[in-house]
């Protein structure tokens, strides 16, 4: 059990909580492209000069472009990758991958899922629909099995997927540190039963009995999440429903060319202000 588990210790600061993450770890990070990603622990990642990290995602955009503009990727496992539509493709993961600088293991969102899966029931694989007459099993390597039952054609499967942290970004939390969000969640539920440990950035700390007077409300458990930071706008430049949305101009200011560009950017986190 990590160091500082207990509840009274879970609360801490964004630095510390980046700096459990050693070089060479494997993240599975939440939200999905502008939504309600963890962007603030993103750009921290990048200010500590993190390396050599493998990022799990099933649709990831601005948090997978920037660390790779940072240099910080060495392997990305993901779906669909992108900025959304008011910008297209993401620039600097797309150079990282056709130079070969970043190893990509490429996924349909539902086959990312299967392996995350498998790995949250403690299974070896899991069965994936909707991949026959792709490209994307022979790429990776992955075996079909015949029914077993003889009721259907071989399905496809695959392989657990256990990253060493999900981080997630989360409306509210509490001392104990139960997790709740606002909206959709993404694939966040299946991200933190899958990695061997969770990290939280939240909006702010709310009563336990908040929680507690809606119990099938808490995304994440307490005891499941190693560790948490509170960061208002944490999610900027992405959206945190209800709370704010999108800061396009941000976005737009951020494709900008040049070192200069990122360290503006990164100026303006509002992780700094605290």
């Amino acid at each position: 059990m990590p160091s500082g588990y207990g509840a009274e210790h879970k609360q801490v600061g964004l630095k510390e909580l980046v700096a459990r993450v050693p070089d060479g770890s494997s993240l599975a990070l939440g939200g999905s492209f502008l939504h309600r990603g963890p962007f603030a622990f993103v750009r921290e990642l990048i200010r500590q000069r993190k390396a050599g990290l493998e990022i799990v995602k099933q649709s990831p955009g601005y948090d997978i472009d920037i660390l790779c503009r940072a240099g910080a990727v060495r392997r990305v496992r993901a779906g669909i990758v992108a900025m959304e539509g008011n910008f297209g493709l993401a620039p600097w993961y797309r150079k990282a991958i056709e130079s070969g600088a970043v190893t990509l293991e490429e996924h349909a969102c539902a086959s990312l899922t299967a392996g995350l899966r498998a790995a949250a029931f403690g299974v070896p694989f899991q069965p994936c629909g909707g991949l026959h007459g792709s490209d994307i099993p022979a790429l990776n390597g992955w075996k079909a099995m015949p029914d077993p039952y003889g009721q259907g054609e071989p399905v496809y499967v695959i392989p657990a997927i256990q990253p060493d942290y999900a981080v997630i970004h989360a409306s509210e939390v509490d001392a104990q540190g139960n997790v709740r969000v606002a909206g959709t969640s993404h694939w966040d539920r299946i991200m933190t039963r899958a990695a061997k440990s969770v990290l939280v950035v939240a909006e702010r700390v709310v009563d336990t009995a908040v929680f507690t007077a809606q119990p099938e409300a808490t995304l994440v458990p307490h005891f499941m999440v190693e560790a948490f930071a509170i960061v208002p706008n944490g999610a900027w430049p992405g959206s945190c429903w209800p709370a704010y949305a999108i800061d396009y101009p941000a976005v737009e200011r951020y494709l900008e060319p040049g070192d200069a560009a990122l360290d503006a950017h990164l100026a303006l986190g509002p992780e700094l202000s605290l």
